[in-house]
């Protein structure tokens, strides 16, 4: 008869947390949920070491916030903050795609286009915006800069619930009249096109030039319906 052997505290620590940040990410917890570490740790059968551990590391992500004698709970931004993340995105973002671009291959290519047309074929938010963020992810992969990457990373984790509650507004749960996409999502998808025919023709400057397009309209739009994403923007 074999015995089950102990789970390593740091493994325990990691599936928690990327329980957590799945749940997070998801909008399965949303911004400025209360995450209670006595029932997490029933839950998933483990200790509130390992539970106290992976908030830790989602604090260090951005995704979770701490405070003395408050507890844990989801991230939330004001409206500010939300702003000056899409700031961060059109300044940092351009650089990691023109440190990535002249290495990309053609299978990196061919994964772009793989993913723009799954992305054309889907009506579904949460699919889009899985497939939105591989898109974008797949132009910077041959980056050479982790620094940034790890920064864009924070901010698209940050700010995911609230682009998850603006899509849902803009876009729509389901296709337009007709079997079509909406108006937003023709143009979401329109701008990814264009950023991946200068990323083909590997005109660098143009492809930064549709990125920054893509990010600020995207940051006015999910600023100009706030009011309406409920209580998503805090402040």
């Amino acid at each position: 008869m074999t015995r089950d052997l102990p789970v390593p505290q740091g493994a325990a620590s990691e599936r928690v947390a990327d329980i957590l940040a799945d749940r997070i990410l998801s909008g399965t917890l949303p911004p400025g949920a209360r995450i209670k570490q006595d029932e997490l740790a029933e839950e998933l059968a483990t200790s509130r070491i390992p539970v106290r551990d992976a908030l830790r590391i989602l604090e260090a992500r951005g995704l979770v916030t701490m405070r003395a004698n408050a507890g844990a709970r989801v991230t939330s931004l004001t409206r500010r903050d939300l702003e000056v993340s899409y700031e961060i995105r059109e300044r940092i973002e351009p650089l990691l795609l023109a440190d990535s671009v002249p290495h990309l291959t053609e299978a990196d290519l061919a994964d772009l286009r793989a993913v723009m047309e799954r992305n054309e074929r889907t009506s579904d938010i949460d699919e889009a915006i899985a497939l939105g963020r591989e898109f974008h992810w797949i132009t910077y992969r041959r980056h050479s800069t982790p620094l940034l990457a790890q920064i864009v990373e924070r901010v698209w984790d940050t700010t995911q619930s609230y682009r998850r509650a603006y899509m849902k507004l803009a876009i729509g749960s389901a296709p337009g009249e007709g079997g079509h996409k909406s108006e937003g999502g023709r143009t979401h998808d329109l701008e990814h096109q264009l950023l991946y025919d200068a990323i083909a023709k590997r005109e660098v400057e143009t492809a930064q030039a549709a990125l920054v397009m893509h990010i600020r309209r995207t940051r006015t739009a999910l600023l100009a319906r706030g009011h309406l994403a409920g209580d998503a923007i805090a402040g």
